[in-house]
């Protein structure tokens, strides 16, 4: 993934108003009116919520008569899971060093026999 689209991703997601409104349109699309009626903010601030999520590519759009219908793409989703996950493997690596220093020495020799 290019580092671009890394930025665009976790900029969307660094806002809470923007996780919510994602998780609302990733269980159904959701018109731009019928979102803006569920925070206490202006209209005009949820669609610019809902085109960030959009450049990110976290939302599509499109035009149903008048209406602005936005639904969340699982795809982006599953890549920004797929990016966290990456994270994950080099932090639980960096653990496991830390565990293996941490670790008895078991390599000498414990039995003797006097």
């Amino acid at each position: 993934m290019d580092e671009k689209r890394a930025d665009a991703f976790f900029h969307a997601l660094s806002d809470g108003t923007r996780r919510d409104i994602l998780r609302r349109v990733l269980a159904g699309e959701h018109s731009v009116t019928a979102l803006a009626e569920q925070y206490p903010m202006s209209f005009a601030a949820v669609q610019k919520h809902v085109a960030v999520l959009e450049r990110a590519g976290l939302v599509t759009k499109r035009r149903s008569g008048r209406e602005s219908l936005a639904s969340g793409d699982v795809e982006a989703v599953r890549t920004v899971a797929s990016l966290l996950a990456e994270f994950e493997d080099v932090w639980r690596g960096r653990v496991a060093g830390i565990d293996s220093l941490l670790a008895p020495d078991t390599s000498a020799d414990t039995t003797s026999t006097d």
